[in-house]
C-alpha cells in the first residue's frame, strides 16, 4: 500500500461519515413531523456500509499488494422497520378518523449518538490525511 492510497482511503471515510451526518440530520429535523396515515408517515433512514478491501481480495492474490485499494464504500440508505408512533390526539388538525395522529420512528437521542461517532469518525480521517501529509513532507525533507 502506497501512502497516496492513505489519501483515498481517508477520503472515502470522510465521504461515508459525512452522509452518515446528513441522515442522521434528516432524521432528526423530520423527529417530530406529524401525519395523519402510516404510509405518509417519515420512517429513520440510516445508512449501510461496507468495506472496499473485501471487494479487493481476490485481487490480492493475483495482483501485488501495491494494486489492492480501501476504503469505505456506501451500499445504500434504509428505512428503519421500527414501528411508527401512534398517539391519540383528536385535536390534532391531522388527526385520522380515530384520532390517532402517527409520527416517525426516530429515536433522538439515539440519533445524537449517531451524530457524535459520525463527527468524531470524520474528524479521525482528517487527522489521518493531515499526518499522512506530514510524512510526505517529511520525506521531501531527508535529502536536503
Amino acid at each position: 500500500m502506497s501512502l497516496d492510497s492513505i489519501f483515498s482511503i481517508a477520503g472515502s471515510g470522510l465521504n461515508a461519515q459525512s452522509l452518515r451526518l446528513n441522515t442522521t440530520a434528516s432524521n432528526m429535523a423530520n423527529a417530530e413531523s406529524a401525519s395523519s396515515s402510516i404510509d405518509q408517515t417519515y420512517r429513520a433512514r440510516h445508512p449501510v456500509f461496507t468495506t472496499a478491501f473485501n471487494q479487493a481480495n481476490g485481487k490480492l492474490l493475483m495482483g501485488s499488494p501495491s494494486e489492492v485499494e480501501g476504503g469505505v464504500q456506501v451500499l445504500g440508505i434504509v428505512e428503519s422497520d421500527a414501528p411508527l408512533q401512534q398517539r391519540y390526539e383528536p385535536n390534532h388538525p391531522l388527526a385520522n378518523e380515530e384520532g390517532y395522529v402517527f409520527y416517525p420512528n426516530v429515536n433522538v437521542v439515539e440519533e445524537m449518538a449517531n451524530m457524535i461517532s459520525a463527527s468524531r469518525s470524520f474528524q479521525t480521517n482528517v487527522e489521518v490525511m493531515n499526518s499522512a501529509k506530514q510524512m510526505m513532507q517529511r520525506v521531501l525533507t531527508i535529502g536536503q
